[in-house]
């Protein structure tokens, strides 16, 4: 984090050079007041010069990428990252590197929680609400296809069968990916029920 200290004749002089070094404006710093100084006699005996410390806040890319680099060295991981923003509220992060099968988990079950552990300390930095998108080795797409196909193959079956299927429990986000792709399916409904994060899509055949 960047900061400078500053002395002058008033803390407003110190904190306006310490804001022309950075190159920041007022929102963008946290200002500290080492010494408020004292004005002194007539302005002139005495007079005790003002000292603050000026520092940088981080962009909320900043921030994330902060995190997410403390995080993999604790987990041992040798990563880079890329943190863009669609716009003023879409945060994707992309990441690369050796062995990101351990990042991703079980069903991406690791990626979702550093995901929701990001947009946790990102948003608590941010003016509004950032979504926040991790993804590696395009792992996103790849489940979505996966999801997409065993919709299908499911509502096969229990249009054959007759018979409710249940699926694992899966997170809001693959559950919406098996209702949406089974939405125009006239054989077959789709539901979800049980609590989270045990919460699981259910497919029964159509009411006639």
């Amino acid at each position: 984090m960047k900061f400078v200290e500053k002395t002058a004749k008033t803390v407003d002089e110190a904190v306006t050079e310490a804001l022309i070094e950075l190159g920041a404006s007022s929102d963008q710093v946290k200002v500290e007041i080492v010494d408020k100084g004292t004005p002194g006699l007539f302005g002139l005996f005495g007079a005790k010069p003002a000292t603050v410390k000026v520092i940088k806040k981080m962009s909320i890319e900043e921030v994330a990428e902060k995190f997410l680099q403390d995080v993999f060295l604790q987990m041992g991981l040798d990563s880079d990252l890329k943190v863009t923003m669609d716009d003023k509220s879409n945060m994707n992060i992309e990441i690369s590197g050796a062995n990101m099968g351990v990042l991703i988990g079980k069903r991406g079950q690791t990626l979702d929680s550093l995901q929701y552990l990001v947009s946790l300390v990102v948003n608590k930095e941010a003016d509004q609400y950032i979504r926040v998108k991790m993804d590696t080795e395009d792992y996103r797409d790849r489940r979505r296809k996966t999801l997409e196909s065993l919709a299908v193959n499911l509502a096969n079956k229990v249009k054959k069968t007759g018979k409710r299927f249940v699926l694992e429990p899966m997170n809001p986000y693959e559950r919406r990916i098996i209702h949406s792709t089974l939405q125009g399916n006239k054989f077959v409904e789709t539901h979800s029920e049980g609590d989270e994060p045990f919460r699981k899509v259910v497919i029964t055949p159509a009411k006639k």
